[in-house]
């Protein structure tokens, strides 16, 4: 007997599954374990976005609680350990793109075996990979660099008025993620999906998006907190 669990539970097991996977990640091996997490999430979120599902009374892409996690990497590498270190996980993540679309694409060139029965499944999904890809590519570093950028203007503006480095942890990184995925969700629909969707179902998909991407910012602010108080296993080990 088949047993199928509504979507709704698998984007919130997903939520807790993938932030806590950062958790464990930062943990276990410090800032490079946040670089491989970007490289994670990266592909596997321009896979995911293919799916579009209906969730919460919404028509909705899959990809979107994975993607947020790239965003909740820098905000950790930006309080972490600084604007350079986040932004070296920006161009991780730009590179794993790059290769990924190169690579991809190299597959659908080969002359599949007679036994083969993949070949036409792999077809179905990469073949519309290049477009979701680059514009994924290009949103992902004009929003990503943003939001390292907005996230350290908040930073010094916060330190400013109250004189306290460590206070507003949770202005700085709303206040830069909650603008950076408007931008992300408004360019990545149109660039993605213009003209393959209609537009009742592009609206759909920004609006069930960006809702979407308002609550995993709104409940990442409390992994942030943990991510401060955790030492990386690797620096315990230093001392």
């Amino acid at each position: 007997m088949n047993i199928q669990i509504p979507n709704e539970i698998l984007l919130i097991l997903s939520l807790f599954l993938l932030f806590g996977g950062v958790l464990v990640f930062y943990y276990l091996f410090g800032n490079i374990g946040l670089y491989c997490w970007t490289v994670f999430a990266t592909i596997t979120a321009n896979i995911e976005v293919l799916i579009v599902v209906q969730a919460f009374g919404m028509e909705q892409t899959l990809g979107n609680v994975m993607f947020a996690t790239t965003f909740l990497v820098t905000d950790i590498l930006s309080e972490m350990s600084g604007k350079k270190e986040a932004g070296r996980a920006v161009n991780i993540g730009i590179l794993t793109s790059i290769f990924f679309i190169l690579v991809s694409q190299l597959w659908l060139l080969y002359t599949p075996a007679e036994s083969d029965f993949v070949m036409p499944s792999i077809q179905a999904v990469f073949s519309n990979t290049p477009r979701l890809m680059l514009s994924s590519l290009l949103v992902y570093a004009i929003c990503q660099r943003f939001d390292v950028w907005a996230y350290h203007k908040w930073w010094a503006f916060t330190t400013k008025k109250c004189g306290d480095s460590a206070r507003f942890l949770w202005l700085r990184n709303n206040g830069s993620t909650l603008i950076s995925q408007f931008l992300n969700t408004l360019l990545f629909t149109l660039g993605a999906f213009f003209g393959i969707y209609d537009t009742k179902t592009l609206i759909s998909i920004i609006i069930s998006s960006y809702v979407l991407y308002i609550v995993t910012s709104l409940l990442d602010t409390p992994v942030i907190y943990l991510a401060r108080k955790i030492t990386p296993r690797n620096i315990q080990g230093r001392r």
